[in-house]
């Protein structure tokens, strides 16, 4: 008889919960549950003169804070995506804005995405740890895969993905059309089995003895979640 090839049993695992509007604290950032009324101004200000941010966002850029507004409104009445609102516990200021998306528990599969980082917030451990937290809880509360898409062309967030410990699996051709537009997609993930490690890179890096009296970082996050990767799978 033939014994065909079929996938490993998933044993003791439980489809988690979707994620529900929530508060999580870090060490240099807050994610709030975004709303209109509470941060679509100051974000508005935010972004304000940085339209370049839109590139490769399927909104924006926004010209007038009556506009954002309206658009924070939409996004957030959508309940297949959780939005957040990045706050920069240091600045204090509301500098950010991402969400979860292509939530699908019965698969154990999640996604960060429609990241915007205002200029000041971009290259920080406030960026960085805004990513952390939402990785975190995915995973502890039961997700298998961990997802960041993003247009082809985008090379800084396709660095800015390897950075943070997602392994890159390949690019969906013509996926989609965004303003008009042709958009191939790339794709990264993380999983379960890589978290620890990662977790640990991520805790290594967002230490405060890891930055110097400056702020610059002694060790390179690139570098501490590169090792998992290349552990994971040599070829990459």
């Amino acid at each position: 008889m033939t014994v065909r090839p079929v996938g490993a049993l998933v044993s003791d695992w439980t489809a988690p919960n979707a994620p529900a509007p929530m508060i999580l604290e870090g060490r240099y950032c807050r994610l709030e549950p975004l709303s209109a009324e509470k941060h679509a101004a100051l974000l508005f200000n935010a972004f304000v003169d940085q339209d370049e941010l839109y590139d490769y966002l399927p909104a924006g850029p926004f010209h007038s804070a009556a506009q954002y507004h309206r658009w924070v409104r939409e996004v957030t009445a959508d309940e297949s995506n959780l939005f957040f609102a990045v706050y920069d516990v240091r600045q204090e200021a509301y500098l950010g804005v991402l969400s979860y998306l292509r939530i699908t528990p019965a698969a154990g599969s999640i996604e960060v995405g429609n990241i915007n980082f205002s200029k000041t917030m971009q290259r920080s451990p406030v960026s960085t740890e805004a990513i952390y937290l939402t990785i975190k809880w995915a995973f502890d509360a039961g997700y298998r895969r961990f997802e960041w898409k993003c247009n082809a062309l985008n090379k800084p967030s396709r660095q800015a993905a390897q950075r943070l410990g997602f392994s890159y699996e390949g690019v969906f051709r013509q996926a989609l059309v965004v303003k008009g537009r042709n958009r191939d997609t790339a794709w990264f993930a993380m999983i379960d089995k890589e978290w620890p490690a990662l977790k640990e890179a991520y805790r290594v890096w967002l230490d405060s003895a890891n930055f110097d009296a400056d702020g610059k970082q002694r060790e390179r996050l690139g570098d501490l979640t590169g090792l998992v990767r290349f552990a994971s799978d040599p070829t990459l």
